[in-house]
C-alpha cells in the first residue's frame, strides 16, 4: 500500500476505483481494517462482492460442466475411447480435485450442485455435438449418472 495515499472524501474513493482497481482494493481494505466506513466507497465495495460470488458459481458450473464432457466421452464414445482415455481420465481427476477445492472455501456452493447438475450436463452433452461434429444419439439426453457418481473419486464409467 502507498504510505502517501491520503484519502480525503467518498469521492475520492469511488474516483480511485475507476483509475487504479488494485489501489482502489488497498485502499478500501486499509480503510476497513482502520474502521474509516465514511470514506469507504461501499456501492463499489458491494458491486465487487457480489461479482465474487458470481463468479465463484460460474466457476463451479464451468467445472462441473467439463467433468461431464469427459465422463459422456468414456463412457459413450468408442471411436476415440482407446487414444484419449487417459487424458479423459487425467481430466476428470483434474476437474473432481478442482470442484473438491471450491467446495473447501466456500461449503455453501454445495447446495448448488443439485440445481446446476441438470443444465451442466445439457450444456455438456451440446457442447459435445457441436466441437466433435458428432451424432446427437451418440450421448443420451437425460443424464447416464448421477450427481453422486460424477462426484465420487472412485467412479469412472466404462
Amino acid at each position: 500500500m502507498n504510505p502517501e495515499l491520503q484519502v480525503k472524501s467518498i469521492s475520492d474513493t469511488s474516483k480511485l476505483y475507476e483509475q487504479d482497481f488494485y489501489l482502489w482494493l488497498q485502499t478500501t481494505a486499509k480503510l476497513l481494517k482502520e474502521k474509516k466506513l465514511e470514506l469507504v466507497d461501499f456501492d463499489s465495495l458491494i458491486e465487487e462482492i457480489e461479482s465474487m460470488g458470481k463468479s465463484e458459481r460460474k466457476e463451479l458450473k464451468s467445472r462441473l460442466t467439463t467433468l461431464i464432457e469427459h465422463l459422456l466421452k468414456i463412457k459413450y464414445w468408442q471411436a476415440e475411447k482407446a487414444k484419449n482415455a487417459r487424458g479423459w481420465r487425467q481430466t476428470i481427476v483434474e476437474q473432481r480435485r478442482q470442484i473438491e477445492y471450491l467446495l473447501e472455501d466456500s461449503p455453501s456452493l454445495r447446495g448448488l450442485l443439485a440445481e446446476l447438475f441438470s443444465e451442466c450436463y445439457v450444456n455438456a452433452r451440446k457442447d459435445l455435438l457441436r466441437k466433435y461434429e458428432l451424432d446427437a444419439e451418440i450421448f443420451p439426453s437425460e443424464p447416464a449418472f448421477t450427481l453422486l457418481d460424477i462426484l465420487n473419486p472412485d467412479y469412472i464409467p466404462e
